[in-house]
């Protein structure tokens, strides 16, 4: 006797919800999509280029209903909302409480993309995720509660968390960081390229494809929830040293000006310096993030620097010959 096969409707892939849709939330979205997610990419104005597998959407997150209507049926958000800096301490704390709100109603994971502040000024000592976090700025004391109020959700069981803490961002799509658009394009040019605090002092950088490869692998590991994870980050070199990396895959060496104390430069307006000049200690003190936990915990290996600066400067020459 032959029996008939059972037909069974296809499963609906679990919704992931990506909130802000800058380098880190855009790179994400993508990411997510190529593991064959269904990715909503959400914003205020929820436009921009067409990214395969990802449906843009507008929404001020930073409200309840705007949060609500983001994360509906989602089962997994990802927080990598990020404000100018003069509207931190202001608009961040709404965007925690509307976020967490939300995906506690939903019913969904929330992995949320940090920075190293909580931790504040290090004295160059090696940063693992049990570093104290002794924050005195202003920005850093907000994302210190922010963090503890996190964890404190998750502890109490209204909503799972995990965090992954990035150093600062390079790479494809980053423009507005210490080693992005006031580096890479005066490099291609012959230009003045500028250096932050003393560049001959260790200072990690986190290439943005190992950010989102940390995000997404956070996100499909319940198991990691609860705690702060660093994402993948190769070994710290000095900026000198990523300096002479760049010149010998451009070809040419490079007129460095170095940035000793906060002022206004490159793509950093007086604005944008003025609120930064709190957090200027992370170029006076080695900054040393060391990603080994995730790496041994799910096998994340950081992009060697070398392949990532490749990838980085064919992104910027590409941008250039667009313009």
């Amino acid at each position: 006797m032959t029996t008939a096969p059972v037909h069974r409707p296809a499963r609906t892939p679990a919704r992931h919800t990506v909130l802000g849709a800058g380098p880190a939330g855009t790179a994400l979205a993508r990411e997510l999509a190529g593991r064959g997610h269904d990715v909503r990419l959400v914003d205020r104005r929820g436009t921009g280029p067409a990214i395969e597998g990802v449906t843009r959407f507008a929404a001020d997150v930073s409200t309840p209903d705007g949060a609500r209507t983001a994360v509906s049926g989602a089962a997994v958000v990802h927080h990598c909302v990020n404000v100018g800096y003069h509207l931190q301490l202001e608009v961040m704390p709404l965007v925690q409480k509307a976020v967490v709100a939300a995906a506690e109603e939903a019913g969904a994971r929330l992995v949320v993309l940090d920075t190293l502040y909580p931790y504040g000024e290090t004295h160059g000592a090696v940063m693992t995720e049990d570093t104290p976090w002794r924050a005195t700025t202003g920005k850093g004391l907000m994302r210190a509660e922010l963090d503890a109020r996190y964890l404190a959700a998750h502890a109490e069981g209204r909503v799972r968390v995990v965090l992954g803490r990035s150093a600062d961002f390079f790479g494809p799509g980053v423009l507005n960081s210490t080693l992005g658009g006031a580096v890479f394009p005066a490099a291609l040019t012959g230009e003045e390229v500028l250096g932050i605090g003393d560049i001959d002092l260790p200072h990690s950088y986190t290439y943005i494809r190992d950010v989102v490869r940390g995000l997404a692998t956070l996100a499909g590991h319940p198991d990691a929830d609860g705690r702060v994870w660093h994402l993948p980050t190769a070994p710290a070199l000095t900026t000198r040293q990523i300096f002479a990396m760049i010149e010998e895959r451009t070809g040419r060496p490079l007129r460095i000006a170095t940035v000793p104390e906060p002022r206004p430069f490159g793509p950093f307006d007086e604005v944008f310096m003025a609120e930064y000049a709190e957090l200027f200690y992370q170029h006076t003190e080695g900054q040393t993030v060391d990603s080994s936990a995730i790496q041994k915990a799910y096998g994340l290996v950081p992009t060697p620097f070398a392949d990532a600066l490749d990838e980085t400067l064919a992104w910027y020459r590409g941008l250039a010959a667009a313009r």
